[in-house]
């Protein structure tokens, strides 16, 4: 029998929480240990999930020797210093998106996954969806001909939320961009790739948060029009027209269930059902690699991360949009 691959969760907020359910639905996959910045929320978290092993800090679970690879679930501040020093105790790394607050922390992180020969994603859960995988084949066969226009947005409402949360809190790389906006920037580069030039403004929050962004992404023969906010919601719907035809991704595009292909004069609905909340496509790719001996995903590579990296920086400076550790 295959031996499990054990999984430590650092962060155990709500994302992780979704996270470890996914988990538990993989064969392969044992949740061995949890660790928070007080135990107390570790503890919870691991009666939850039957974890064996409970940290009240980070450091002890990265000395341990019960895990193989470890998720980060912090606010986007923490994942570079969280990821550096789990890699430099020989852990595998799972970060959540975005992998690094700038272009140079991402760097940074891959430099150090090199020298210490371990495996490390970006937890960019949607690239592993198989409605937009199956999308981005299509598109790739030439389905709908050659890609024109891109539009894809996300936004919810969250000014009702605290002002030290994670999306209000400048300290903490609050705004719309790093949190939702990767979401858009991601499919425009999945599908036209970098673009030639890129046009962003934002509104925002009273103490410096950017709440509501838009861009337009400016290609030799294509647009993506894209939008990010935390004003209001919005459809989240994902349209990918071409020449030949038109793709859409139903709402919310992201985590999509199925797409419509329109071409022809005729509609053609395709569902494509998702198992559990969707993560478990992203944690069968880290399995496959690491059962594989590999230390990057043929999907979604280090240099995807720095490139997408590269882009959230230009949308930042292009909407004059800092955060206040940033020198």
């Amino acid at each position: 029998m295959k031996s499990k691959i054990k999984w430590g969760i650092i962060g155990p907020g709500n994302i992780a929480e979704k996270f470890a359910s996914s988990l538990q639905l993989v064969e392969d996959a044992e949740i061995s240990a949890v660790a928070s910045r007080t135990l107390d929320k570790a503890q919870k978290f691991a009666d939850e999930y039957a974890i064996e092993n409970v940290f009240g800090s980070y450091e002890e679970l990265f000395e341990s020797d019960t895990t193989d690879i470890v998720y980060i679930a912090t606010p986007h501040n923490f994942h570079k210093d969280l990821a550096i020093r789990a890699m430099q105790s020989g852990k595998h790394v799972l970060c959540e998106k975005p992998l690094g607050i700038n272009k140079p922390e991402v760097v940074e992180l891959i430099e150090v996954a090199k020298q210490n020969k371990v495996f490390l994603m970006e937890g960019l859960w949607s690239r592993f969806n198989p409605s937009i995988k199956k999308v981005k084949g299509l598109v790739d066969e030439g389905a709908i001909g050659k890609v024109s226009y891109l539009h894809a947005d996300f936004a919810f409402y969250a000014l009702d939320r605290a002002v030290d949360s994670r999306l209000l809190n400048p300290n903490l790389a609050s705004g719309s961009i790093l949190d939702i906006g990767i979401y858009p920037i991601f499919l425009a580069y999945l599908i036209l790739g970098k673009p030639q030039k890129i046009f962003a403004s934002s509104n925002f929050h009273s103490n410096g948060t950017e709440l509501q962004t838009s861009m337009i992404f400016q290609y030799e023969n294509a647009q993506a029009v894209l939008y990010s906010g935390l004003t209001s919601k919005s459809e989240m719907k994902a349209e990918i027209s071409g020449s030949e035809g038109e793709l859409f991704l139903s709402p919310r595009w992201h985590e999509a269930d199925g797409y419509t292909l329109v071409k022809n004069e005729e509609l053609q609905k395709v569902d494509i059902p998702r198992q559990g909340n969707g993560f478990i496509y992203e944690i069968e790719e880290v399995h496959k690699c690491l059962n594989a001996k590999k230390l990057q995903s043929d999907l979604w590579t280090h240099q995807n991360s720095l490139d997408l990296a590269e882009l959230l920086d230009t949308v930042r400076e292009k909407a004059g949009v800092k955060f206040p550790f940033e020198t």
